[in-house]
């Protein structure tokens, strides 16, 4: 029945504190974040960045669990409908339409490159990684797996033609991603993320212990936090800090995808949200700030120094994570082991957060055009799987689409999020329904932020990104 309130449900409270995290928690934590410190004042990037955390990250993810729940409550998941349920205009579905491509688009890439993770596990499990070259030269030192990274997903002008090995492999992690959603929210999603979640910590505590002992005759672990740690206080008067740090907030919590929405639509009417949310987006905080920030970075300085490691932080988070990184295990003791690890790590936190990232159109697929889970899921995979060649085969797809749906998008519909519920919906009913059955009550200056700050917050945001890509 299309917008029946007969749909799924979280089983438990804790599966949906755990699904909901691991939507948060992706390659991002573990690639993106250790580079944007890096290369933003180190320790002083964390002040930025504890602001954007409670002045865009808090608010707008407590707006988005508030608004999927009263969705939810009315038999609806998607930002189509249940931003006409808040404003009564036909304008307010095309809106809400974004909610749906924006998802779409970043899966058809990040699938791709989750596919990556496991590609490169699989690789060093059975010890087919190269030999790094004998060179003090960090270049030399790592030519051998830029070659191989080149190899695996292929390189060209224009058209790109993958290995078939990375073909395979990205037919599998498909495969995987369908296993998981045709199983619905509680079997499905909410019983993977009980497994996932667990094990992706546990992976990154053994990860960090191990890089923690890393000492060669280049510098230490303990540099590399030093060094990504020590602030560097003249870069808070950067403007551009404040960008990243804001933009990184955005990225780490999955805010503005319309992930979220779809998942607090599967919580019940009264149901907690308060607790619940600040619980999940502390735990994504956690597996950044303590896990990611305590792997790549103290790793590279440890095996190259802290100058050759700045300049590979610079050079991206793809770089840091499938070349230097790769190279640096292959050098290590038992490094084949923690090599796969690594790779395992980034599959699972990237498994957790593409299935995050379908469900929106499974769920409008289900509950606006009445099909079955496994029609529903069926189609999406199809959908995703097709468009997805354009990112395997085309070159320069990837960047284009992770711009303007993963930068730009999400930020501008995160701000209509924000419009839509705080002042058409009116601030006074949005404030009700953020705090209805909450466990703990939001505090009243939120309100004002979220009417205010965080508009205006998000409005610089867009305009600074724009304007850098046009300049």
């Amino acid at each position: 029945m299309v917008g029946s309130g007969l749909r799924e449900r979280w089983a438990t409270r804790l599966g949906l504190i755990l699904a909901m995290a691991g939507n948060a928690v992706g390659l991002g934590n573990f690639l993106r974040f250790p580079v944007q410190a890096a290369e933003n004042g180190g320790g002083a990037f964390m002040i930025p960045y504890i602001v954007a955390f409670l002045l865009i990250g808090i608010p707008l993810m407590w707006i988005e669990w508030a608004m999927g729940r009263y969705g939810g409550a009315q038999g609806h998941g998607t930002t189509p409908s249940i931003f006409f349920l808040l404003w009564k205009n036909n304008i307010s579905k095309v809106i809400g339409v974004f909610g749906l491509w924006i998802p779409f688009v970043v899966v058809i890439y990040y699938i791709y490159i989750e596919s990556w993770t496991l590609g490169f596990a699989l690789k060093f499990l059975v010890g087919s990684v190269p030999t790094p070259v004998d060179s003090p030269d960090p270049d030399a030192y790592l030519k051998p797996f830029e070659d191989f990274l080149h190899d695996y997903k292929g390189t060209g002008e224009d058209l790109i033609k993958p290995s078939l090995y990375a073909y395979i492999i990205f037919l599998i992690t498909v495969f995987i991603n369908f296993v998981i959603l045709v199983r619905g929210v509680s079997r499905g999603i909410e019983a993977f993320a009980k497994i996932a979640m667990p094990t992706l910590f546990l992976l990154a505590v053994v990860l960090v212990v191990r890089v923690f002992f890393l000492e060669t005759e280049h510098g230490s672990a303990l540099d590399g936090l030093n060094f990504l740690w020590k602030p560097d206080l003249s870069s808070l008067t950067d403007p551009g800090v404040w960008i990243a740090a804001s933009g990184q907030i955005f990225f780490t919590l999955s805010l503005g995808f319309g992930a979220i929405i779809t998942y607090a639509s599967y919580i019940k009417k009264n149901q907690d949200i308060t607790l619940s949310g600040l619980t999940a987006s502390s735990l994504n905080q956690t597996a950044e700030v303590v896990l990611g920030g305590s792997l790549a970075i103290p790793a590279a300085v440890a095996f190259f120094g802290v100058a050759n490691a700045v300049v590979i932080a610079k050079s991206g988070a793809f770089n840091l994570g499938f070349v230097s990184l790769p190279a640096i295990f292959a050098q290590m003791p038992a490094g084949e082991l923690f090599g796969f690890l690594w790779f395992f790590l980034l599959f699972f936190a990237g498994l957790t957060s593409s299935i995050a990232l379908m469900q929106p159109l499974i769920a409008f697929f289900e509950d606006e055009m009445g099909m079955s889970r496994r029609s529903a899921v069926l189609t999406t995979m199809g959908m995703v799987f097709l468009s997805a060649h354009i990112v395997v085969f085309l070159n320069r797809s990837l960047d284009e689409m992770d711009f303007w749906a993963g930068t730009i998008g999400v930020v501008f519909f995160g701000l209509l999020e924000i419009v839509l519920f705080m002042w058409v919906f009116g601030g006074d009913k949005a404030w009700e329904e953020i705090n209805r059955g909450g466990i703990i009550k939001v505090p009243r200056v939120y309100y004002y932020v979220m009417r205010y700050i965080t508009p205006a917050f998000l409005t610089l945001l867009m305009i600074t990104w724009v304007k850098e890509y046009v300049g």
